[in-house]
């Protein structure tokens, strides 16, 4: 265990409840009344992601900022907790039917609530593919027309939906690559994932008709090539 994790601990029991591709883990302390996300120096930017929840938190529900920084060669960050569970929890793994529609209904309301005017960051497919090299921008080819402008949420995979005791969306996490863009750059993340998540049938269907909206392949093939593209470029 992180010694800036035991530190916050207290002598609380700490769990690690998620680690990514990249070496991070997420911690829960005590009963999830606290997280700490730790990382090495270098591969996140949690200033960044605090800027994020604090702009976000004015809005709709996420966790609450208590602090960031580094420790040695870590960087951590640490949050309050949500109420609810992840949705991919044992829970609403057994109940899929009931995770896909409260992502998508959460993603929908996420969208609808969050200011674009005021919001201070963006998640463009023009800012995207700038960030690419020529050989990728080049294989992506051009975006499609923009359909609707919201604030996205920018990993909207399905873990980053919290779920409470009555199957409904209750917050997000997750949020470091939060900012303006083109809804389906969320959408075709979001459908994206439950097929990893949720797998033995289609979800698009069903996610589609809660989140309110008409399947768009050319701009769900589109965003899911750029997002598979953004990891191939940086590997």
């Amino acid at each position: 265990m992180p010694a800036v994790v035991r530190r916050f601990a207290a002598g609380r029991r700490v769990r690690a409840v998620w680690t990514n591709e990249l070496g991070g883990v997420t911690f829960r302390i005590g009963p999830g009344t606290e997280f700490v996300k730790v990382a090495g120096v270098g591969t996140v930017d949690f200033a960044d992601e605090a800027r994020r929840l604090r702009w976000a938190a004015q809005y709709t529900p996420v966790p609450s900022v208590l602090g960031f920084g580094l420790d040695g060669d870590r960087a951590w960050l640490r949050t309050g907790g949500l109420p609810g569970v992840s949705a991919v929890h044992p829970r609403w793994l057994a109940a899929p039917d009931v995770a896909v529609r409260a992502i998508a209904e959460g993603l929908r309301t996420l969208h609808d609530t969050l200011p674009v005017s005021s919001c201070p960051f963006d998640w463009s497919a023009a800012g995207r593919l700038a960030r690419l090299s020529p050989a990728w921008r080049a294989k992506l080819g051009d975006p499609p027309p923009v359909d609707r402008v919201v604030v996205c949420h920018g990993d909207a995979c399905s873990p980053n939906t919290l779920i409470d005791e009555h199957g409904r969306c209750c917050g997000h996490v997750d949020v470091d690559a939060m900012g303006v863009a083109d809804r389906w750059a969320d959408l075709a993340v979001a459908t994206l994932s439950l097929g990893w998540n949720y797998p033995g049938r289609g979800w698009d269907t069903m996610f589609f008709e809660a989140y309110g909206v008409e399947p768009d392949p050319p701009r769900l093939d589109y965003y899911r090539r750029l997002w598979q593209t953004e990891d191939f470029d940086a590997s």
